[in-house]
């Protein structure tokens, strides 16, 4: 009976959590140590020590960088995995291959560009999983294989432009996938497929100039698309093909044109928005008669006789329509519902009006490709990489939306290169040797977005090169021969959104150089030579976010430069030889800037009020291995999600009484040691002792220890 008792016990003590792991240092625990959060704490790799039975983990808002392989091994319980805004680039193949009970994955508002094949691979019981607000420009094939239990994913204000065969493959239980905000203009035939309960697809927000009708009919159980402000300007028949299809959003687009035949195939529809598009007349729908609402606010439509067929099929149907008369004047601002059909009367009416319109067929273009390319067809890219070309190769389908001629030999771009390639959105031509681009060179790509022209022997551009690609939103420069920027090479280019100029030999910015690229949002001048930039450099870019001049010859804060600038919200200064900050340096940036990095400058003076304006907003601040001794006033530094004062000879005497008493202040890592004096050194600036100075909290100890330790007899002797 004892032996049975104790195999029972034996049995019990390995079956059961102890809970007796401790509680990471910087980490808050709950009782029983199933709930742990470490928000917040600056870290820069997971901590080790997280209780092994962990159920819920919160790590959002440290500075990870990347998640490495097996990085949650020690924790296998985990259900909710929070790693939102963690600075996060990189996921290892493998990083969450023991976590087969998580749930809930949020790794959104990172900087993540690539999914890989074996990202998530372990996670078989997810549920849900927040990719939002990243970079991502690629998913791998096989990236989604093992999350068979997923139901919502959300890839939501990325950088996707084009969706592969079976980019989705595997996720059989999803039920809502949130596509909204990328640059999306490609979506090939078989992207959807696999996909047996998808119930809502978000889409808006996107480039797509067509319908996707074929990789759309994948989906078989679907029953809300939103497809809202994508530059679609026709619809044509029988272009929505899902059976089970219930709400369609077609707002804000740029439609002109909807078939009568459009929803044929779609006869479960009970609500269709295509408010705030171009529409000016509309047919009865064919096939629609689950129908119960149809709105149409926002368009220019007449109520004359034209529209009569429409009323009198609506009002058979007990159709509600939200539309407001654009004319005749009489019925201007006048809603449908409110007129009859009868009322509604053109000068000149011929029964023969109500003959619908027969769609004309766009003819046939043949499918071409130039030789050593590889067309495919189904996505529409042409790939050339790395084959000996030494000229532009022509020939190319004029539905073509990729080109990538990445790793040949042209030297130039001659004129008219590209003709005809109106659909493509993205031209790779990095690492060709090109250092002559003609003007006119892209005449022709109404529709281009992304231009990469890295990695060559560029040293000047006229701004007639891009002559016809006003488009161009994302504009890579990069590594290339610029010593300098000319006026208004930008100014055909009303779109540029985000330019990299990184890794070239500019020396200088002079005045009004960014011309003509007002909308203009980020701005990457890494590791150039700019010892100067002119007060005027920057005019009117009122839109910039992002202003990347590290690794410059920089020897102050552009100050003057940075006027005019209200949205700005991250700055990079580091490693650029700037010994001093003087009074007001970012003032005219005070009031947006979030991010300020001012480390690797051998700074070794940072003046009283060098920091004017800035403190409520800034969310990092970064200070490392400079040669500080001392800083200014830093009190209303007080919502900082990360700081860094490593590596600096701070002189821990009573100047620096107030520095030590804000850092205690803070719930963050610093770094911050003592170089001075030698009974401080390599203490921490938070727990050094400033015993000598006045109003320092240890001398009020101090004193009661003194006044404890007299006699009492002596504290009651009366004074002579």
């Amino acid at each position: 009976m004892k032996m049975l008792f104790l195999h029972c016990f034996l049995v019990l003590s390995f079956a059961s959590p102890t809970f007796s792991d401790p509680c990471p240092q910087v980490c808050i625990c709950d009782n029983i140590k199933t709930f742990v959060t470490c928000a917040n704490k600056n870290l820069t790799e997971i901590p080790a020590t997280i209780p092994q039975y962990t159920q819920k983990l919160i790590l959002q808002k440290n500075e990870l960088k990347k998640i490495p392989p097996g990085a949650f091994l020690s924790t296998p319980y985990l259900t909710h995995l929070s790693l939102q805004n963690c600075s996060i680039e990189a996921i290892a193949e493998g990083a969450f291959r023991s976590l087969g009970r998580l749930r809930y994955l949020n790794l959104g508002s990172n900087r993540i560009s690539l999914i890989h094949q074996e990202s998530f691979d372990g996670l078989s019981s997810l549920e849900n999983l927040i990719l939002e607000k990243n970079r991502i420009e690629e998913i791998k094939p096989g990236a989604f294989s093992q999350l068979g239990f997923l139901n919502f994913l959300n890839l939501e204000d990325n950088f996707l432009v084009y969706l592969p065969d079976m980019v989705f493959q595997g996720l059989l239980q999803l039920k809502w996938m949130c596509l909204s905000k990328n640059m999306i203009s490609i979506v090939s035939t078989e992207a959807f497929a696999g996909l047996p309960n998808l119930k809502r697809l978000s889409l808006d927000h996107n480039e797509l100039q067509y319908l996707p009708s074929e990789a759309l009919s994948r989906l078989s159980g679907l029953t809300r698309l939103e497809l809202g402000w994508n530059p679609m300007t026709f619809i044509l028949e029988e272009a929505v093909q899902m059976a089970s299809l219930k709400q369609l959003l077609l707002n804000n687009m740029a439609l002109q044109d909807v078939s009568y035949k459009a929803f044929e195939k779609s006869k479960q529809l009970s609500f269709i928005d295509m408010s705030n598009n171009q529409i000016r007349s509309i047919e009865p729908l064919s096939g629609v008669e689950q129908l119960k609402r149809l709105n149409l606010t926002g368009n220019t439509i007449i109520c004359d006789c034209f529209l009569r067929p429409f009323k009198n099929w609506a009002d058979i149907l007990r159709l509600k329509v939200d539309l407001f008369c654009f004319g005749p004047s009489h019925f201007l601002g006048d809603h449908l519902d409110s007129l009859r059909a009868i009322d509604l009367k053109c000068g000149n009416f011929h029964e023969d009006i109500y003959k619908l319109s027969v769609v004309t067929e766009k003819s046939h273009v043949e499918n071409s490709c130039p030789q050593n390319c590889d067309c495919k067809t189904d996505v529409k890219h042409a790939i050339c990489e790395n084959k000996s070309l030494q000229k532009i190769p022509k020939g190319f389908n004029v539905d073509t939306t990729l080109i990538d001629l990445r790793r040949n030999s042209f030297n130039s771009v001659p004129k008219g290169a590209f003709l005809d390639m109106k659909n493509v959105a993205s031209l790779h031509l990095q690492n060709c040797e090109i250092n002559d681009i003609q003007p006119g060179a892209f005449m022709g790509m109404t529709n281009l977005v992304y231009l990469y022209l890295s990695h060559n022997k560029i040293f000047s551009l006229n701004p007639e090169v891009f002559q016809g690609a006003t488009k161009v939103g994302y504009l890579f420069l990069d590594h290339n021969m610029f010593a300098n920027v000319q006026k208004e090479t930008f100014r055909l280019l009303p779109n540029l959104f985000s330019l990299h100029m990184q890794h070239n030999s500019i020396k200088s910015l002079t005045n009004n150089n960014m011309a003509g690229a007002e909308k203009l949002h980020w701005l990457y001048l890494t590791g150039n030579k700019i010892n100067d930039i002119a007060p005027t450099s920057f005019r009117n870019m009122k839109d910039l976010e992002k202003l990347y001049l590290d690794e410059n010859m920089l020897s102050e804060v552009p100050t003057q430069a940075l006027k005019g600038m209200p949205k700005l919200t991250e700055l990079r200064l580091s490693k650029n030889p700037i010994k001093n900050i003087g009074n007001g340096a970012f003032l005219s940036v005070s009031q947006s800037i979030q991010h300020l990095y001012l480390n690797d400058m051998r700074l070794q003076q940072i003046s009283s009020g060098a920091f004017i304006g800035l403190g409520k907003n800034i969310k990092s601040l970064y200070l490392e291995n400079n040669n500080l001794q001392k800083l200014p006033n830093m009190k209303n530094f007080n919502g900082l999600e990360v700081i860094n004062l490593a590596n600096n000879p701070f002189n821990c005497d009573c100047q620096l009484l107030h520095v030590h008493r804000w850092i205690n202040s803070l719930n963050l890592k610093v770094g911050a040691t003592c170089a001075t004096p030698k009974n401080l050194r390599d203490h921490k600036v938070r727990k050094a002792k400033f015993s000598s100075c006045p109003g320092w909290e240890g001398n009020k100890d101090r004193n009661k220890r003194k006044i404890s330790a007299i006699p009492t007899s002596k504290k009651n002797k009366p004074r002579k």
